[in-house]
């Protein structure tokens, strides 16, 4: 008997209309693109800095562990919730949902968030990219190594909003095509 690690791609026959092949890969792969960087600032919790020089007075420890916990967690739930704008779910509530279950979601109520969302984080990208060419001040580091490693950890959160965009886009193209064109896929 094989043992299947990865699991295939879902069908799309779940929403009205076909999801664009690039939509649905990106959709699943937003919340691995950000794990390098929730599982980054996990450290912080504990105080470990991670190499960073601050001189930051420190926050008691029944503070700091709930609040990076959670900044972690939520990140990735937020990410998981993306994966809405290419499934069915995100066209209808799930029926266990109570009062609201088996209603259409408007497609305003999917899309203004994201973009919201998606133009906030695009904002911070361009924040974190201008401080890191120079243009702002920057935190500093003990060496080149922890902050190679931090930049690997911590780049792939400048593509959320952009990728968060784009998904939000296809989505109402998706549920609202011009004149009866359907999206390519």
């Amino acid at each position: 008997m094989a043992i299947k690690l990865l699991h295939a791609a879902p069908a799309t026959s779940d929403t009205e209309q076909p999801v664009p092949r690039w939509a649905l890969r990106v959709a699943y792969a937003l919340p691995w693109l950000l794990l390098p960087s929730c599982l980054w600032r996990l450290p912080f919790a504990f105080h470990f800095d991670m190499g960073q020089l601050n001189d930051a007075p420190v926050s008691p420890l029944w503070i700091t562990i709930p609040y990076v916990f959670g900044l972690s967690v939520i990140t990735e739930l937020v990410a998981l919730l993306s994966i809405g704008l290419v499934r069915g779910w995100g066209e209808v509530v799930p029926n266990w949902v109570p009062v609201i279950g088996g209603r259409p979601v408007p497609t305003m109520a999917a899309v203004v968030p994201a973009v919201i969302g998606g133009l906030l984080m695009t904002a911070i990208s361009v924040w974190m990219v201008l401080a890191w060419v120079g243009v702002f001040d920057r935190t500093a580091y003990e060496n080149g190594w922890w902050q190679a490693l931090a930049m690997v950890c911590i780049t792939p959160i400048a593509l959320w909003g952009p990728i968060v965009l784009a998904l939000a886009n296809a989505y109402h193209l998706r549920r609202h095509p011009t004149r009866g064109q359907r999206m390519p896929s």
